[in-house]
């Protein structure tokens, strides 16, 4: 009796503690990629539709039910449309930053709002902007890395920590030097020309959140430039896009935008003269 005793209580140890009603609706609100998935059923070339499945990452194969789409098809693509209006609107938590020691400082883009409507405001920094970093900025760095929520603050969020520390790793290993990091709210790619003013550096690297689509609304970009000043044009400026986990990989783009940056600073260009 004591054996069966003993036993029961070790069994009634092993119980799980049941799941709170919260934590079952959450468990079952979580989905993975994999449960989105559908497929044609029984296609008349099946590696012919695997191929070209394979090849992109938009919605074909995806099956129909009459002349419409599947209700999850359907139901994945309202998430994502979600996902890309979160990332427009979102905005990138301060103590996140701080893990980076970045300071934030603003362009004259007023909300987000007005940032969309007139892009042209997100490429000049406001009065404060202007004195602070001149006030906490190394002038004249060989390399000045500036990062930007862009269209995106998820993109930030989700790729700066493997990026940024690569990034730094990267510039040692070239024996380049670095400026005073910061943060720019509400930039777009050409505030990289009224910083390069502000601090005159060799080279600018500008990491900023690309506009996101219903693939992805995390990827980021590496904008660069030699010289960095007013009046430049597109094709002075050297690129890597769509940076994020599937795309290009975070960590990989950290060290080759660190080797760009060291070939900018060999052959004193950029853009499409630059060679790589």
């Amino acid at each position: 009796m004591e054996q069966l005793q003993e036993k029961y209580s070790t069994e009634r140890k092993l119980e799980p503690e049941p799941e709170t009603a919260a934590e079952v609706v959450e468990n079952e609100l979580n989905f993975s990629e994999e449960d989105w998935v559908t497929a044609i059923p029984n296609p008349a070339y099946q590696q012919g539709i695997a191929d070209l499945v394979a090849s992109t990452p938009a919605r074909i194969g995806v099956w129909r039910t009459g002349t419409r789409p599947l209700t999850k098809t359907m139901l994945k693509l309202q998430f994502d449309h979600a996902a890309a209006i979160d990332a427009v609107g979102g905005e990138v938590l301060e103590k996140y930053l701080s893990e980076f020691d970045l300071f934030t400082v603003e362009t004259c883009y007023e909300n987000k709002e007005v940032y969309l409507k007139r892009p042209d405001k997100g490429r000049v920094l406001n009065a404060a902007a202007i004195e602070t970093i001149k006030d906490r900025c190394q002038k004249k760095p060989q390399v000045q890395i500036v990062v930007s929520d862009g269209l995106s603050a998820s993109a930030v969020e989700t790729n700066l920590k493997d990026v940024y520390p690569t990034l730094i790793d990267s510039l040692k290993i070239n024996n380049v030097s670095c400026g005073t990091p910061f943060f720019v709210k509400g930039g777009r790619v050409a505030c990289m020309d009224h910083i390069g003013d502000i601090l005159q550096p060799e080279v600018l690297v500008l990491l900023i959140g690309e506009r996101p689509g219903l693939v992805s609304a995390s990827s980021m970009s590496a904008y660069m430039c030699y010289r960095p000043r007013k009046g430049m044009i597109e094709s002075e400026r050297t690129v890597i896009s769509n940076i994020q986990p599937l795309g290009t990989p975070p960590i990989e783009a950290g060290a080759h935008i660190g080797t760009v940056l060291r070939k900018m600073l060999e052959q004193k260009v950029s853009g499409v003269k630059l060679e790589l």
